[in-house]
């Protein structure tokens, strides 16, 4: 498919809509950067809260590259962006200000977005005002001017776009991220200045809706189900997720929702397209790592990493102890840390005289939890507790030998993938993208990449642990032979340019002919 694309893009790069190259609209709340060449200030256009602003930019990046007519839309997040208009001297400010003719990207203008430092909102009310605002603008003024030819909406955010594609008759992705939603009355989104009248027979309400007037004050709009709903196609960001879904494996995904899901999945137009980390996570040249290595020969340089990791945390200086990484957020909700911190004691207390270390740069509810551990067992040398921070995120990566994502559902996951990448193994539960990426280690068979467990409790957590441990007493010459090749298929399966291009097929499909020609 690749291939095919970039013959069938060859001498038509950057190339305008014509005939056959059909027009690109990629709606979302966040990215993680932009081509240079799609617009003014694209260098600074950035904006992440998680792996969807990589997936975004990374498919934005890939059909710029192949010459297809895609364009971005995205909220004027100007603290973000790092961007003072007070500050700006004149020229600079006409060169902002100034669309130029061959601009892709979008920016949806509303002083709700520019002095925010977060692109989500904890407070129910000002989450809702913010999509609302961003929906408006990509409504009224963005789909208006751009004239899509297929839209492709991110989450609960957009969630209202689908109703209107679908009115207007152009075809319309929705992907799911994330299972988090809000409802939002229809007089309230209109108060807002969309104009839901046209397209209200699309959205999904709290219960079937009689008429257009008794719906409006009274019978709230649910934006995921809307999105999912009134969209031609849908996707999740695993197959595995979008499976456990279907079969009604989680709990906290409302009824309609799931149903929706469901229905879509039974019209065959519902996909599992796995996400990938960006192109930065490569220890080869990953600026935020002291000693570099490749698949190669990475154990001489992965030990001084570690060593200059335990330096800085006030750990035992030892390059031969082993490390766990804890990388995510620390929710006991999603990620698993009650597991970990039911099990701390005894998992350090076990590999005492392997001295094992743990290491946490995460955040969260759970963070004082393991902080009280560590005071209270005096494992100040064996267990680092530090809030997140990006460089000390990718050093530890570099440093560590095993992964810990004992998540107890897990839509996609990018953590997994990039430990693998740094020949970091991931030592996680078997749900969701978890189960898409990480497959048991076998050495004898020479396949596997992490250690899976099965049951959600600590003694599964623990059994996994000392599966990895037993791979860590392995002789040298067998570990390295093995972390060289995950870290070599791991960087040829885990990256952006292979999801990007599934979203190619993707669309495709939708459109019934080649995206660029």
């Amino acid at each position: 498919m690749k291939e095919q694309i970039k013959k069938k893009a060859g001498g038509r790069k950057r190339a305008g809509r014509t005939a056959q190259n059909p027009r690109i609209l990629i709606i979302t709340p966040e990215i993680t950067y932009l081509p240079t060449g799609m617009g003014n200030m694209a260098n600074v256009l950035t904006a992440k809260a998680g792996g969807m602003a990589d997936v975004s930019a990374s498919l934005v990046s890939e059909l710029y590259e192949l010459g297809a007519d895609v364009h971005v839309a995205l909220p004027h997040y100007r603290r973000m962006f790092n961007i003072d208009i007070g500050q700006l001297i004149s020229d600079e400010l006409r060169i902002f200000q100034e669309k130029l003719p061959n601009s892709r990207i979008h920016l949806a203008e509303d002083r709700i977005f520019y002095y925010r430092d977060s692109i989500y909102s904890s407070y129910g009310e000002e989450a809702a005002n913010i999509s609302l605002a961003f929906q408006r603008e990509a409504i009224n003024n963005i789909i208006t001017t751009v004239k899509p030819d297929l839209i492709h909406c991110n989450d609960w955010m957009t969630g209202l776009i689908p109703a209107m594609a679908r009115r207007r008759a152009i075809p319309c992705l929705f992907t799911i991220h994330n299972i988090h939603t809000q409802k939002i009355r229809l007089s309230h989104i209109e108060d807002r200045g969309i104009d839901a009248a046209e397209f209200w027979k699309h959205l999904f309400f709290n219960w079937p809706p009689h008429n257009y007037e008794e719906s409006r004050d009274n019978n709230p709009v649910d934006f995921l189900a809307s999105g999912i709903f009134a969209s031609h196609f849908i996707n999740t960001v695993s197959p595995t997720f979008l499976r456990e879904i279907t079969d009604g494996w989680h709990n906290f995904v409302p009824d309609p929702i799931r149903q929706e899901i469901v229905n879509k999945m039974h019209s065959g137009v519902a996909y599992g397209i796995i996400n990938a980390p960006d192109k930065m996570f490569n220890p080869g040249n990953d600026p935020n790592i002291e000693f570099h290595y490749t698949w190669e020969e990475p154990l001489n340089n992965k030990k001084r990493n570690k060593t200059e990791l335990q330096k800085k945390l006030g750990l035992l200086e030892d390059p031969e102890a082993p490390m766990l990484f804890w990388p995510s957020r620390l929710d006991p909700i999603q990620k698993g840390c009650d597991l970990l911190a039911h099990v701390l004691y005894n998992v350090v207390a076990t590999y005492w005289d392997d001295k094992l270390q743990v290491v946490f740069v995460a955040n969260g509810s759970y963070q004082p939890v393991f902080r009280d551990i560590v005071r209270f067992h005096n494992f100040f040398e064996r267990v680092a507790v530090a809030d997140f921070d990006e460089q000390l995120s990718h050093q530890a990566y570099a440093a560590s030998d095993f992964v810990l994502m004992p998540s107890k559902f897990e839509p996609c996951g990018l953590p997994q993938m990039i430990g693998s990448i740094f020949g970091s193994l991931p030592v996680a539960f078997d749900t969701g993208g978890l189960h898409d990426t990480v497959e048991h280690l076998n050495v004898d068979e020479n396949r596997g990449n992490g250690f899976l467990f099965n049951v959600f409790d600590g003694p599964g957590l623990e059994w996994a642990i000392g599966e990895a441990m037993e791979f860590y007493r392995y002789p040298g010459e067998v570990k390295e032979r093995q972390i060289s090749r995950i870290m070599k298929e791991s960087q040829e399966r885990f990256n952006l340019s292979q999801t990007a291009h599934q979203y190619i097929e993707l669309y495709e499909k939708m459109l019934h002919r080649p995206l660029v020609v």
